[in-house]
């Protein structure tokens, strides 16, 4: 049974929340050593900031890191774990983010949307949209992202702190609200002070769909290749130049093609992918992400990357290769068994509901793999975001609701712990 008594969620300010936000560009930019990496990422935390003083939110504030702090005071009297949400304002810089125009399909009534560029969001090539008709919908024009990830994670949240400001029947410990920056260039959690947050168990709401608890996440890490040539004017290169460019296309073609990739895995199977190319004949320098749900397989993923570029370098003598493999984060998996409840409890909270979950594997990380790591047990929850990442991006308004119900009760479970 429901452990709180029942509240309702205001969707219509919900989705005014949403609209607010998405229309402020705040892709990130992975080539930028500043941080947060774009300066329009404040824009957004200067308004969330704001917003969350007008709730009357005390300790609500931007800090120099643009990151976004609050705290929506306990009405239990204390005394049991305080819980942390946390959401990302970046959106991603693989898709155009400028200019957001979002539109709003209410009662979806079935069939592919045509959106205003001329493209569509194929009913046949999207199965979960059968599950929505009658529901209401926000997409794109088609020229950008939408940028519900993780726009409709922020929105969530907010509406959520809200409502519990408005209804202070409701049982709950301390709840810390945090925004963060860069999450989609892997620095989502580069800046956070978990001293400061001070909580027992955290919650990115960045998740697709509805009804998933994401409880594993790949282990990462990253891999810099960059060749060394010998750069000339052509017409004198005779024995002297080194092309780099063509040592980097050999390396790429050293690779795994027909496994190992992207394009080739699916579940549990990792993969190596090289996202990026960029230089000249002079230097030439290809980025890779490596990806495994087994972090031990990490090491062997780095073997064949280091065994590829030195093959490469062989085929143009004289190019150096220089290979660096860095860590990004490990399989949320390994650190949420040291505090089961932070899965139990969603769980059981989508039970209270009588509404269906899933226990779920990403194939990719949030800021919840690192905070894990760090020692703050953090599950990923579902936000209503489709097709992400993408200028055929939607968002579920329905599903936004249910998962700001879901948190509501959540934290009335976590009000039963008493330390």
């Amino acid at each position: 049974m429901n452990q709180n008594p029942s509240v309702t969620i205001n969707a219509s300010r919900l989705l005014e929340r949403f609209l607010r936000y998405v229309r402020i560009d705040t892709a990130a930019d992975p080539t930028s050593d500043e941080y947060p990496s774009t300066q329009k990422q404040r824009t957004l935390a200067q308004l969330l900031e704001q917003e969350l003083v007008a709730m009357s939110i005390s300790d609500a504030h931007m800090d120099e890191n643009a990151l976004v702090w609050g705290t929506v005071p306990a009405t239990n009297g204390g005394g049991t774990p305080a819980v942390a949400l946390v959401a990302h304002m970046d959106t991603s810089p693989e898709a155009p983010s400028a200019n957001v125009n979002p539109q709003v399909i209410e009662a979806y009534a079935g069939g592919d949307i045509s959106l205003a560029s001329g493209i569509e969001i194929s009913f046949s090539d999207t199965p979960e949209l059968a599950s929505m008709i009658g529901k209401t919908l926000v997409t794109t024009d088609g020229t950008t992202l939408l940028g519900g990830d993780d726009k409709a994670g922020i929105a969530i949240i907010m509406e959520l702190a809200q409502t519990l400001i408005e209804n202070p029947h409701l049982q709950h410990g301390d709840v810390r609200l945090l925004f963060t920056c860069d999450e989609e260039i892997g620095h989502g959690t580069d800046k956070i002070d978990l001293e400061k947050l001070n909580a027992t168990v955290a919650y990115t709401v960045d998740g697709g769909g509805a009804g998933d608890i994401d409880v594993e996440t790949f282990s990462a890490d990253g891999a810099t290749v960059r060749f060394k040539g010998n750069n000339i004017h052509p017409a004198i290169a005779k024995d002297v130049m080194l092309n780099a460019v063509r040592a980097a296309a050999d390396f790429v073609a050293e690779l795994p093609r027909d496994n190992m990739t992207p394009e080739t895995t699916s579940e549990r199977q990792g993969f190596i992918h090289p996202n990026a190319i960029h230089g000249g004949v002079g230097e030439a320098t290809v980025e890779l992400i490596l990806r495994s749900f087994d972090s031990e397989d990490l090491d062997g993923y780095a073997d064949i990357v280091r065994q590829a570029a030195e093959t490469a370098a062989k085929k143009t003598p004289g190019v150096k290769a220089d290979v660096k493999i860095y860590r990004q984060y490990r399989n949320l998996r390994e650190g949420l068994e040291k505090l089961p409840q932070s899965v139990d409890f969603a769980e059981q909270a989508f039970k209270n509901l009588s509404r269906p979950c899933s226990r779920e594997i990403v194939r990719g990380g949030t800021d919840g793999s690192q905070l894990t790591e760090k020692g703050l047990p953090t599950p990923n929850l579902s936000s209503g975001q489709h097709n992400i990442h993408s200028v055929r991006e939607f968002a579920c308004l329905d599903e936004m609701v249910e998962a700001t119900e879901h948190l509501v009760e959540l934290l009335a479970l976590w009000n039963t712990q008493r330390s």
